[in-house]
């Protein structure tokens, strides 16, 4: 696996634009992203934004055949500062419809309700290039990215919205702590025992 940095921004957005562009059914991409003739541009600036944050709190890996890639966030080191200000206003300029804001903080409150107050380590998304879903990429970058974490005391914990991406987790050792169902679509609330 690949640490990212700044100069492979461009393949990570790549990389998650082609995973979730042609999902349209309700998920948190959809739920974010304004539903317009302009939703990729809009979808790259959300990619955008969460490898920004993944550089700034987490890290960033992605599979050695560069088809994948993982966003990481520990919770301890987050903190609002002027960089993360302006990334959000231009989340919400370029890609959040406005009428959509009011849902997207319910969405915030429900993390904050739900992921563990103590230190923690979240994965912010996963995504496989299109044509590519389906053939262990994602599956082993996971893998490789628990691995190097094995020894982490800190609690591992996401939440996705496909039971798809349930099952999967399962299987690699999460647990659901909570089905939340108030935003018209289930999240699943997950940590790894």
């Amino acid at each position: 696996m690949i640490e990212a940095n700044r100069e492979h921004k461009g393949l990570v957005v790549s990389i998650l634009v082609s995973a979730f562009e042609d999902t349209k059914a309700d998920n948190s991409i959809n739920f974010v992203v304004k539903q317009d003739k302009n939703r990729v541009e809009r979808m790259r600036t959300l990619m955008g934004y969460l490898f920004e944050k993944a550089l700034l709190f987490g890290k960033a890996y992605i599979s050695d055949d560069e088809k994948a890639c993982v966003l990481l966030i520990f919770s301890e080191k987050q903190k609002v500062t002027l960089k993360t200000i302006g990334l959000n206003l231009e989340l919400v300029i370029k890609c959040i419809d406005l009428k959509n804001i009011n849902k997207v903080i319910k969405r915030q409150n429900l993390v904050k309700k739900y992921y563990p107050h103590e230190s923690h380590v979240r994965p912010l998304i996963i995504g496989v290039m299109k044509g590519n879903f389906g053939n262990g990429t994602g599956a082993r970058l996971i893998l490789e990215v628990f691995e190097y974490y094995k020894n982490n005391r800190l609690p591992v914990v996401l939440d996705t919205v496909t039971d798809y991406n349930v099952r999967l987790y399962q299987k690699f050792g999460f647990s659901i702590i909570h089905k939340e169902e108030s935003l018209g679509y289930p999240i699943y609330f997950m940590r790894l025992k």
